[in-house]
Formats: structure tokens, C-alpha cells, sequence
């Protein structure tokens, strides 16, 4: 039916939806704008940063004999410094751009739900530099360990690059593998998933705790591997814990 023989009540309805998608993609890239310009301005200070994350990162070289980073081409010490404070810029960025996430979507949320929302955002920031914080601790001992089978009277020369992506992929890896556990209480609390299913799959659970800690764990000692798996096993208890009492909450307030 052609738009000007449509009744006016539905010809406002169809005028309504269209201004108000085309208002929710105007903000969302506003928001996305806010963001890049926010992750531009903090890597600049990534960048004069750079001297002491590169200082931290290489530290456990220094134990190494023989040890050195060996930037390939003449461009690489340059390439490796930008990459390095891009990575800060999003890291010292991410109150920033996750606000305006947050911002984007507060406003169709109800007074319960932004309640939550504050709640699993500030517990996410929690897990994720709580995991960060023991892959930075790994990080040395893998370094040590790995590098103690370089033969005797050799020198170890490490492409720059590919130690740094190393490094941070070991943090990121369990920063990021802290966060499982607060997703499955999500998938509850949205009534995707219960509590009883939760338990049900520990094997599961503990098979792929060994198998992701194992993968994120370059190193021939099964301490680590043992000490993350276990970690990852509390946070998944846990998470079965607060999703029971959830469920139980439900239950008891529709009887």
C-alpha cells in the first residue's frame, strides 16, 4: 500500500520507527566516535609510556643469558613501539570506551536492569585485572622455564615482535578466561541457563579448564596449568552458587 493511502495513525507509527532507528544509528556513531577519539588521545600517552610497559614486559629477559631482542628490519623498533601503544592507549581507554557502551544502551533499560548492569560491569573490570594481573605473573616463569632449555654456550635471539605478542597474549589469555565464569551467570540471570545444567556439565567444565589453561600455558611444568585450571574451577563453582541462589530467589517469589 503506497505511504500516502496508509491511515495516519500508521503512517506516524511507520514516520516513528523509521526517525527512531535512524536516531539509534546517529548515536551509536557518536558513541563509536567518542570512543576512537578517547583510544587516540590515550595512545598518545601510550606512547610516552612505552619506555617502562617495554621495560616490564622485557624484565625477565634480564635473567636470561644470552638473551637479547632482535628487531629485524630498521623500521621494526619503530612499527613495535606503535603496536605497544595502541595496545595501552585501548587498555588506559577502556573506562572510557566501555562508558560509552554503557551510555549507548542505558537508556532502554529499566531501573532493575541498570542495576545489574552496574553490577556485572564492575565485576567484569574486577575479573579481567584479576586474571591480567596472574597472567603478568606467569608471564616471568614461562619465560624462565621455556628459555632454560636453550642449549649451553648459545645465544638466544628473539624476534622483538614475536616476544611482545607472546607476552601479551599469555595476560590476555587469562584475563579474558576470568570472565567465563561471570558470562554463564549472565546466560542465568537471563533465564538462558540453570543452575542445575550448570553442575550437571562439571566435567565438562573441568575438561575445558585443563584444555584452555594447557593452551594459554606454554610450559613443559604442569604447576601452572594446575594452579590456572584450578582458579578457573573456583570461579565456575562460584558462579554455580550465585546462579542457584538466583534461581532459588525466582522460584521462591512466583510462589
Amino acid at each position: 500500500m503506497p505511504a500516502e493511502k496508509l491511515p495516519d495513525k500508521k503512517r506516524d507509527a511507520r514516520s516513528e520507527g523509521v526517525m527512531s532507528v535512524t536516531a539509534h544509528l546517529a548515536e551509536l556513531r557518536r558513541r563509536l566516535i567518542w570512543s576512537f577519539v578517547g583510544i587516540a588521545l590515550a595512545t598518545i600517552g601510550g606512547w610516552f609510556l612505552y619506555e617502562f610497559a617495554l621495560a616490564h614486559i622485557t624484565a625477565p629477559m634480564k635473567d636470561v643469558a644470552g638473551a637479547n631482542l632482535n628487531f629485524q628490519t630498521i623500521g621494526a623498533a619503530f612499527d613495535l613501539k606503535i603496536r605497544v601503544s595502541l595496545w595501552l592507549g585501548v587498555l588506559l581507554a577502556s573506562p572510557w570506551w566501555i562508558f560509552q557502551l554503557v551510555a549507548f544502551i542505558w537508556p532502554g533499560l529499566r531501573r532493575r536492569e541498570r542495576l545489574w548492569m552496574l553490577i556485572f560491569g564492575v565485576a567484569g573490570v574486577i575479573l579481567f585485572a584479576a586474571g591480567a594481573v596472574f597472567g603478568d605473573w606467569t608471564a616471568p616463569r614461562a619465560v624462565s622455564i621455556l628459555s632454560s632449555f636453550t642449549p649451553p654456550d648459545s645465544a638466544m635471539l628473539l624476534q622483538a615482535d614475536s616476544y611482545i605478542k607472546f607476552y601479551i597474549r599469555l595476560v590476555l589469555a587469562f584475563g579474558i578466561s576470568f570472565l567465563i565464569p561471570e558470562i554463564l551467570v549472565m546466560l542465568n540471570f537471563l533465564g538462558v541457563l540453570k543452575a542445575r545444567t550448570m553442575l550437571k556439565g562439571w566435567r565438562w567444565a573441568t575438561m575445558v579448564a585443563f584444555i584452555f589453561s594447557a593452551i594459554a600455558n606454554p610450559l613443559p611444568t604442569p604447576w601452572p596449568v594446575i594452579l590456572q585450571a584450578s582458579a578457573l574451577l573456583a570461579l565456575y563453582f562460584l558462579a554455580v552458587g550465585i546462579a542457584a541462589l538466583h534461581d532459588w530467589l525466582r522460584s521462591w517469589n512466583a510462589t
